[in-house]
């Protein structure tokens, strides 16, 4: 007797047949979108470096913007440009996954919670790589409910602060996600990281109240936690164990131009 078509085997196999179906058409989907997805990566990644050297307009052709700014790879170890890596390429994001290119952290040493770190991470460099108007440095850590990452701008100087911002983060809106809010970015710019010639330790950071001085910021109401993963996280990247013998060279450069033009004046005033 024929089954009806109401059957379990029936059923059964029409189901089988849609999944597979499904499954081809999404896997299909996933591989030609794939180079579109990667573009507008790429392209998100370019806007918000544009944007924490507050060099973004909307409207405005990124790519070209772009071929202002020069990938450089950094040996955090030593602060020294590295050609181990292709800068275009090369991401320590995903090279922290590495035993073999990272280190990992624990205690003290790891304020921002990251546990694993890079040996290597790519900066930006505006203008002149030989004398750059701003340094970009990636930076993350762990905020109240997860991962925050984002990036930070500092003139050539290796100390005063251009911009900072966010492009991934699960803070809560209106508290913590205040991160991402103009308003609060604002007051970055213009702050310095340390408070004295040769000092490794940052001193920036955000207040518990209102900011005031050269090295505060206004905290975030109702978010201590997201703020104080702001501050870890600042604390570590702009450490030794991250971006601060890098930024010492910058620093250092500074410093000895200034002394150099000093005895320049007092000679001219001698003569």
């Amino acid at each position: 007797m024929a089954q009806g078509n109401n059957s379990i085997k029936k059923i059964l196999i029409v189901a089988f047949s849609l999944c597979i179906v499904c499954s081809v058409i999404v896997s299909t989907a996933a591989v030609a979108l794939r180079p579109a997805q990667q573009l507008n990566q790429e392209l998100d990644r370019k806007t918000n470096i544009l944007r924490v050297a507050n060099l973004y307009e909307r409207g405005m052709d990124v790519e070209a913007a772009f071929r202002e700014v020069t990938p450089r790879v950094v040996n955090l170890e030593t602060g020294e440009y590295s050609d181990q890596h292709d800068p275009e390429t090369f991401d320590g994001f995903e090279a922290r996954r590495d035993p073999a290119s990272s280190r990992t952290l624990s205690g003290e040493r790891d304020p921002a919670g990251l546990s694993r770190v890079e040996n290597y991470a790519t900066v930006y460099l505006v203008g002149d790589p030989d004398n750059p108007e701003q340094i970009i440095l990636p930076i993350r850590g762990q905020g109240l409910w997860g991962l925050m990452r984002g990036f930070l701008s500092v003139e050539g100087d290796g100390n005063t602060i251009v911009g900072i911002t966010y492009f991934e983060h699960s803070e809560t809106p209106g508290l913590g996600a205040e991160v991402n809010n103009p308003r609060w970015q604002a007051q970055w710019e213009g702050k310095q990281v340390f408070d004295d010639e040769g000092a490794l330790i940052p001193a920036i950071r955000v207040a518990k109240g209102s900011g005031s001085g050269d090295h505060e910021v206004d905290g975030l109401s109702g978010a201590t936690l997201t703020a104080n993963g702001v501050n870890n996280m600042l604390q570590f990247w702009l450490s030794p164990e991250g971006f601060g013998e890098y930024l010492a060279k910058f620093r250092s450069s500074v410093d000895q131009e200034d002394a150099q033009d000093a005895d320049v004046e007092l000679e001219a005033e001698g003569a």
